[in-house]
């Protein structure tokens, strides 16, 4: 069984609030079956470095198919940290403050799972724990997955013409340069990114601090709209996937 621990522990956090102007109800669409937020909730159920698996939502709904596929909703989110522009750090901040004031400790990590990146594999959930836990000057972790074309060959438009983006740059045309002619980059994934509670705590506004440590992962699509969904599930349809496996084992009683 689970252990409920605070102090000291992971927990993995899960945010789905209620609205969504991209996709509406986005956290409870349909995935092979299930809803969206039930795939992150079962990995981090399965990951072993997590403690707790603890869904942040305005939604009585949502918190209740969180509950049945075995999360738990000790709190409602209040309605003004669950709008267009509330920000990660104040709803994780509320749960932090919400721990500390209800079960008398806050954990060491906050592990975000967040529904819109729902196919992840546990292990590497536990393989991003394990990295921040190797690295103690690191303020926290963000999961990224490399770029096929760096930021300074994108575009953008002034007047109706063509203008680069890195004015700074002294080479002559070089948007059209090729990418090895550039440093790698990255792009954030939300397949899992930790939080040190103590990052949080110091009361600054950040979130994962000034020395944040890259956890790359293989490239992964964020839903935010229909077409995203859409590719997700065939993703999920073609390869499979041992998440659903497993909530469909549940489901049969397995």
């Amino acid at each position: 069984m689970r252990k409920r621990l605070a102090g000291r522990g992971v927990i993995a956090l899960i945010p789905a609030r209620g609205g969504s102007k991209g996709l509406p109800g986005k956290n409870l669409a349909d995935l092979g079956g299930f809803p969206l937020i039930a795939l992150s909730v079962v990995a981090g159920l399965e990951a072993r470095s997590i403690d707790r698996v603890i869904v942040t939502t305005d939604s009585e709904e949502i918190a209740e198919v969180a509950r049945n596929h075995g999360a738990e909703t000790p709190f409602l989110r209040p309605a003004e940290l669950s709008d267009d522009s509330s920000l990660d750090v104040d709803y994780i901040r509320h749960a932090i403050d919400w721990l500390k004031t209800n079960e008398g400790a806050a954990p060491e990590f906050v592990v975000q799972l967040r529904p819109t990146t729902p196919l992840r594999e546990p292990e590497r959930v536990d393989e991003g724990v394990s990295a921040l836990r190797a690295r103690p000057d690191a303020t926290g972790l963000r999961s990224v997955h490399l770029l096929a074309e760096p930021p300074q060959k994108m575009l953008g438009l002034d007047g109706g013409l063509l203008t680069g983006l890195f004015p700074d740059d002294p080479r002559p045309e070089y948007f059209n340069l090729p990418r090895q002619a550039f440093a790698p980059a990255y792009w954030p994934n939300g397949y899992v990114d930790v939080v040190r509670v103590l990052t949080v705590e110091q009361g600054d506004g950040a979130l994962y601090g000034s020395r944040v440590l890259g956890f790359v992962t293989p490239p992964v699509v964020e839903i935010d709209g229909p077409d995203d969904l859409d590719y997700v599930r065939y993703q999920a349809e073609r390869a499979g996937n041992p998440l659903l496996d497993l909530l469909r084992a549940r489901a049969a009683g397995g």
